[in-house]
C-alpha cells in the first residue's frame, strides 16, 4: 500500500513516524511476540482464549513501537554518530523530541487501556512493571555495560503478564520461561550490539558486546545453550512431546548457525545472526503449537 496521494509534507512526516516506530522493520515485534505466544499456549495447556491472543498480539505491537519511540528519544544525541542509526528521524531532525514522547505516551496508554478493560487484576498490576522497564531500558547504556539485561527483562515481561491473563496466576514455570527468554534476549542483543561496537566505544555508549570483549562469542554460546536447556526443562515439566523437542532442536541448530556467522565479528554477519533469531523463536512456537494441537 502506498500513500503517494498525500501532500509531500504529510507523506514525509508519515514516513518519519513509520521509521521511528519501526513499522517497516518487524523483527523486534516478532522477537517479542514468539515468547508471548509460548506463555499463552503453555499457561492454557495449548488452548488460549482468542481474546487473549488478540489482546497480547496488539499489545506487543504497540509496546514495541512505544519502546522504539522512547529509545530514539533517549539516543537522539548519539544516533547521528553511529553508522547504523545516523539516518533515524530524530537524529536527522525530521521528528522533534516532543513528537517521540507523545507517540510513546499514546501507545502506552492504549496498551494500558486494553489491560484494564480486557484482562484481570493480576495482569493489571504486572503491567506497571512492564511500563517501568520499557521506559528505563533506553537510558541504561549510559550507566551500565548491561543494558541488554534490562532489555531482556523488558522483552520478557509479557510472559508473566500473558500467563496471568490466561491462568490468573504466575507459576514457577512462567518464571522459568521468563528466565530463558532473558538469557536469549541478552544473547541476540549482544549480537546486535556487536554491529555498533566500534562506534559505541568512540562515543562512550556501553553494551555487553564491549563488556564481553574477546569472550563475546563464547558467552553468547553459553547463553544460547542455557536458553535451550531451560526450554527443555519446561518441556519436561509440561509433559510436552516429540514435536516440541523438534522445534527446540531447530532453535539449537539455528544457534549453531549464528555462531558461525559471528565468529569473525563482521558487522553484516553479526546483524544477519541477530535477524536469524526470529526463526529460532518461531521454531519453538511451531513445535509447541503442533505438539499441543496433536497431542
Amino acid at each position: 500500500m502506498t500513500f503517494d496521494f498525500l501532500p509531500a509534507p504529510v507523506l514525509a512526516k508519515l514516513t518519519a513516524y513509520i521509521q521511528l516506530l519501526r513499522l517497516d522493520r518487524p523483527i523486534g515485534t516478532l522477537l517479542l511476540l514468539w515468547p508471548t505466544y509460548w506463555a499463552l499456549w503453555l499457561a492454557a495447556d495449548g488452548m488460549p482464549s482468542l481474546a487473549n491472543v488478540v489482546i497480547f498480539t496488539l499489545g506487543v505491537f504497540m509496546m514495541r513501537a512505544a519502546g522504539c519511540a522512547i529509545n530514539d528519544f533517549a539516543d537522539r544525541k548519539v544516533d547521528g554518530h553511529v553508522k547504523r542509526t545516523k539516518s533515524r528521524p530524530l537524529a536527522t531532525g525530521r521528528i522533534v523530541p516532543a513528537e517521540a514522547v507523545m507517540l510513546f505516551l499514546v501507545l502506552v496508554m492504549l496498551s494500558f487501556l486494553m489491560v484494564v478493560f480486557f484482562t484481570n487484576t493480576l495482569t493489571l498490576y504486572l503491567s506497571f512493571g512492564g511500563l517501568v522497564l520499557a521506559f528505563i531500558y533506553p537510558f541504561m547504556k549510559r550507566y551500565t555495560h548491561l543494558p541488554q539485561l534490562f532489555l531482556g527483562a523488558a522483552f520478557s515481561w509479557a510472559i508473566p503478564m500473558a500467563w496471568a491473563a490466561e491462568a490468573n496466576d504466575v507459576t514457577r514455570m512462567a518464571w522459568l520461561l521468563f528466565t530463558a527468554n532473558v538469557l536469549w534476549t541478552v544473547a541476540y542483543d549482544t549480537q546486535y550490539a556487536m554491529v555498533d561496537r566500534d562506534d559505541d566505544v568512540k562515543i562512550g555508549v556501553k553494551s555487553t558486546a564491549i563488556l564481553f570483549g574477546e569472550a563475546d562469542t563464547l558467552i553468547i554460546g553459553v547463553l544460547q545453550a542455557l536458553t535451550v536447556l531451560i526450554l527443555a526443562l519446561i518441556g519436561a515439566q509440561a509433559e510436552l512431546g516429540l514435536l516440541y523437542y523438534l522445534g527446540l532442536s531447530a532453535m539449537a541448530v539455528l544457534f549453531v548457525y549464528q555462531q558461525r556467522l559471528i565468529r569473525f565479528r563482521q558487522r553484516e554477519a553479526c546483524f544477519k545472526a541477530f535477524l536469524n533469531n526470529q526463526w529460532a523463536g518461531a521454531s519453538v512456537f511451531a513445535g509447541l503449537l503442533l505438539d499441543t494441537v496433536l497431542h
